[in-house]
Parts: C-alpha cells; structure tokens; sequence
C-alpha cells in the first residue's frame, strides 16, 4: 500500500502525540494536531476531515504498513499506545530490508568524494551499524570497484559545483603527451566516469564542439567570473555517447558496422553481456558466433576488442581490421624479439 507525502505527515503526527505521556488525546485532538502539521508543512489550510484520522489510525493498527500499532482507547474517548515504548520510527528490520538497505549503503559509499554525500557519511555509518547489529556478515555480499588513491577525485566536489551553477572554469590541464600545462577557459556540462576513471565534458571558452578533460590531468581549476557561462543545449548524454564505447567521440566519423568472430569459449559471456547496446548476433557456429555493432571506432573500443586477445577477430570494417592486425603483430614481436 504506497504512503503518500500527506499521510506520512499524518502517520507521524499521531505517533509523535501518542508518545507524549504527558498528555491524554481525544480524537478531536489529533485532528488538530495533523491539521496544525499539513499547514505546517505543506502549507495545507482546509484541516483534516474526522474520518480521514480515523483511517489513519485502522491502518496503522493493520499490517497494510507495516505498523501493528497497538493503538487503544482508554475511557472510550483517549487514544494512546498500549506499549508506552512503542512507535512507529523503532520497527525492526526484516531480513530482505537489511539487504536491500546492505546494498544501498555499500552503492552510496562510491561516491564519498562528493561533499553532497559526505553530508551523509554519519547517516552511512548509522545505517552500517544497524545492519551489523540486526544481521553480523563475515564479509560484504556487494563489492564494487574503487580507487580511493586516484588522482583527480580531489576535483569532484569543485566540477559538480560549477555545473550546477553553470559557471564558467579556468582550468590549468596537462596532457599525457604536453610537457607543460596550458590554461584553458571552459564552460563545463558534465561529470562522467567509466573504467573506474573519471571525466570532464563540455566546451572550449573559444570552440564550438565537445571536448573531453581526464581529471587526473587536471592539475588546477578556479571559477571564472569574467566570462558568460555557454550552455549548448544540444548536448545530452544519452545522445552524445550512444554511438560510442567509452568516452572519446572521433568528430566527424560516422557510426559504422563493425563485425566481429568471437570462439565459443566467449561467446557465451558476449551474449549476456553485450559489447554494446546495438549488438546483433549475426551468426552460430560450432566454432563461435559473428555479431555486429554499431559504433564510432575510438582508443576505448580498440583497448576493448585486444583485451580479448585470441577469442576475438575483428572481419570489418577493412580499416578496423588493418589496425587492429598491426597492433598485434606489434604485440607478438614484444613478445618473440630474444630479451638475453
């Protein structure tokens, strides 16, 4: 039974008044005291109906929520608990809520690098320590890939900030290829992470196409006031990555159909994970399968296809093909020149 925003006011309402022992509450009370809270908290005026409290309190005596609330009524008139300890915030956690909640805890702990989630991290810990106590694990049911000690994550927390206000970045960037830094103004859109490695996208202060920062080579970045922030309201993540793997878009090439062979010892893992979301098998055979993809050949779909290195032969397109064919025979002669 779902629990809108104004029954839950109401819920907890009758559950803060029926805590209070100080007091005896008749069923006029509680209506004004939910009254007194919607207007307080939704700015709602027109009060609450007799009957409406009067639901409230058959359904959080039922099992409809969860409650069980032992609700009674003393002198026909004065509702309070029977269990002077109980209330409705203290319900025991069922074993599938505390692993779900064991899941959301260790999914929220990824992002600790932003301060938005570092305002939680006591929350986290509270919930982590409920869970231990309610149900003792000798190890961690999820586990996720981190790199606490990557560089560039200091960076988050200022990026985020600075999409969100839309603010214009005077970054000092250094390439794997520069020898030295240079100052870039950018107009920022987005944080993107893949392969454990995170991403800043957006725009050149003097340029019109979408550009792609690795934080680990940022080395400096400050707000800058002076310039008019550009949004490019054409671009939207699901668009601009949908024909690529990774986050490296060639400008200018188009999606192309690239084939591939994979053995059957992989073909299995290719079909429940696909490489991509346009993948189609085209073929089966006793020796493996032939699919096809949809994308913009880039770095990140080449470091892709090597890492399945025998399992995989790329048939098209030609140029894909040559490409890859010269790394690997780069790669086989690292491997038969004699080191002695």
């Amino acid at each position: 039974m779902p629990v809108n925003r104004n029954a839950l006011i109401r819920y907890t309402t009758i559950d803060k008044c029926l805590r209070n022992k100080y007091r005896k509450w008749t069923l006029d009370d509680l209506i004004e005291a939910c009254s007194n809270a919607l207007y307080e908290f939704e700015g709602i005026d027109k009060g609450v109906s007799k009957r409406t409290i009067q639901m409230d309190i058959q359904n959080m005596r039922s099992e409809k929520l969860g409650y069980n609330a032992p609700i009674i009524v003393t002198d026909k008139k004065y509702y309070a608990y029977e269990d002077p300890e109980y209330s409705i915030t203290q319900l025991p956690l069922s074993e599938q809520d505390l692993e779900k909640l064991g899941d959301a805890v260790e999914i929220l702990k990824q992002f600790k690098s932003f301060s938005h989630f570092k305002e939680m991290t006591g929350l986290i810990q509270k919930l982590e320590n409920k869970i231990h106590i309610e149900q003792t694990q000798d190890r961690p049911i999820i586990h996720m890939d981190k790199n606490e000690d990557l560089k560039g994550l200091e960076h988050l927390n200022g990026l985020y900030d600075a999409i969100q206000k839309k603010k214009v970045l005077k970054i000092d960037y250094q390439s794997f290829k520069a020898r030295n830094s240079q100052r870039i103004y950018f107009h920022p859109y987005l944080l993107k992470e893949f392969n454990n490695r995170w991403f800043l996208i957006g725009r050149k202060n003097k340029g019109s196409h979408i550009v792609t920062f690795a934080l680990d080579r940022i080395i400096s970045f400050e707000q800058e006031k002076n310039i008019k922030f550009i949004d490019t309201e054409s671009f939207h993540p699901d668009n601009y990555y949908e024909n690529i793997i990774g986050v490296t878009l060639n400008e200018g090439l188009l999606p192309r159909v690239v084939k591939l062979f994979i053995d059957r010892s992989n073909a299995p893992y290719v079909i429940t994970k696909p490489l991509h979301w346009s993948q189609k098998i085209i073929e089966k055979t006793d020796k493996g399968i032939i699919i096809s993809i949809k994308v913009i050949p880039n770095f990140e779909l080449e470091r892709l296809l090597l890492g399945f290195g025998s399992s995989l032969e790329v048939l098209s397109p030609p140029l894909l093909r040559k490409k890859m064919g010269k790394i690997v025979e780069k790669a086989y002669k690292l491997y038969t020149t004699n080191t002695d």
